[in-house]
């Protein structure tokens, strides 16, 4: 394989996320118990054996640049590195005005690397990919830039790039977010449309070609997707690789890809996680998912007299205790006490969290550092919760980090 350099978007400021992402990160929100949403794209490299990472970061980096620090610190004398790189403002006194001007202003690294390919991928996505087999398609058509594509249903179109493609996998249409009325759906299937993941395969030449000319277009936004696409497209050397023919040993499921901007979306996919068939899973040895595991005994769990403790289709992470209470279709983070009486149903703790006697608790996400008194009920009365917290248009309530409820 030709050399590769990779570069992680990683600094997203997520409003759609807030309050997750209040003092942290959109890549560094904790995800499925264990993980922060950055892990995902880290482990589709360090699994493909692409060891050579930047991470640009910007806003509120500091949760991520410690979690990067403990979980993906790599120690060689080879050329292997995944180091972060914060917005330095090296072509202005400006932050990143889009996902082209960040590759933009760190266009030295690439510049000094001499690699001949270069990845640039989101860091805000849940999914498992073998990259090496999107660069081999890369490879094989030639192509300046490679997009890689999923099929999803036509009302999701004004989140994504939608695109057409011919016979051979060249990109012959694309529009950035279209109107879901306006969006180009796949032949012969009116209700979907072939949707851009957000991650790239250039060639490297090529590539800093068009980020100088793009720096240099006042009119541009700077874009990946309005600006950077639509440009070479014409070029007929832009292709699109089917995300669906991506392989991972020992797994022989449909292809997952779960884009977690929302925090409908964010909770959907720990739910994914708890189904009795999860559409992704963490437990393929064959795929191994890193993170950083802190000093923490195994999770505990104890009846209280006549109060039994219950778990159903449910991930319980290490160093937590239940006494007695009911957790069902849920995702407990690190370090939690809960006790008696208590039950939980279809909810998120994200981890550091003690929840008191006879709580009744549903449809929630509990960021970390949480404190819930004895009896306290959230998720049961929306019209109540509306008053004390934040609560999506789905109705999910979200109780932001170091909040102490009902004391």
């Amino acid at each position: 394989m030709a050399k590769v350099l990779s570069m992680i978007l990683a600094g997203g400021e997520g409003s759609r996320l807030y309050p997750l992402t209040q003092s942290r990160t959109k890549p560094s929100v904790p995800f499925g118990g264990s993980y922060r949403l950055v892990d995902c794209v880290l482990n589709n490299f360090v699994n493909s054996d692409l060891l050579r990472i930047y991470v640009l970061t910007q806003f509120k980096s500091q949760s991520l640049n410690t979690h990067l620090q403990k979980a993906w610190e790599i120690n060689s004398f080879t050329d292997t590195f995944i180091d972060a790189i914060p917005a330095q403002m090296r072509t202005g006194k400006n932050w990143y005005s889009g996902t082209a001007d960040a590759i933009y202003q760190n266009l030295q690294f690439i510049e000094s690397d001499h690699a001949e390919i270069v990845c640039i991928f989101g860091s805000d996505h849940i999914y498992k990919m073998d990259i090496r087999q999107k660069i081999q398609f890369h490879q094989a058509k030639d192509a300046i830039l490679t997009v890689s594509a999923i099929r999803l249903p036509k009302e999701q179109a004004y989140h994504f790039g939608v695109i057409e493609v011919d016979e051979e996998g060249r990109m012959i249409g694309f529009v950035e977010k279209p109107d879901v009325e306006d969006a180009k759906t796949i032949p012969g299937d009116p209700d979907h449309v072939l949707a851009s993941m957000g991650n790239y395969v250039f060639k490297s030449k090529e590539l800093q070609e068009e980020l100088i000319r793009d720096a240099a277009d006042e009119s541009s936004s700077h874009d990946f997707g309005k600006d950077i696409i639509p440009h070479l497209m014409p070029t007929g050397k832009v292709f699109v690789y089917d995300f669906t023919t991506n392989k991972i040993a020992n797994e022989n499921g449909e292809a997952y890809w779960r884009d977690v901007g929302t925090i409908e979306s964010y909770w959907e996919a720990n739910m994914d996680l708890v189904k009795s068939n999860p559409p992704i899973s963490f437990y393929n040895t064959a795929w191994p998912m890193h993170t950083h595991y802190p000093a923490l005994p195994a999770a505990n769990f104890q009846n209280n007299g006549d109060t039994t403790c219950s778990i159903r289709r449910s991930l319980i992470s290490d160093g937590t205790l239940v006494i007695g209470a009911s957790i069902r279709k849920s995702v407990i983070g690190s370090n939690c006490f809960i006790k008696q009486g208590t039950h939980i149903y279809q909810s998120v703790l994200l981890g550091d969290t003690k929840i008191g006697k006879n709580c009744e608790i549903s449809k929630t996400i509990i960021d970390k550092d949480v404190e819930i008194a004895d009896g306290v009920e959230i998720g049961i009365n929306l019209s109540e919760d509306k008053k004390r917290f934040t609560v999506s248009d789905e109705g999910i309530v979200v109780i932001p980090k170091g909040a102490r409820i009902g004391f």
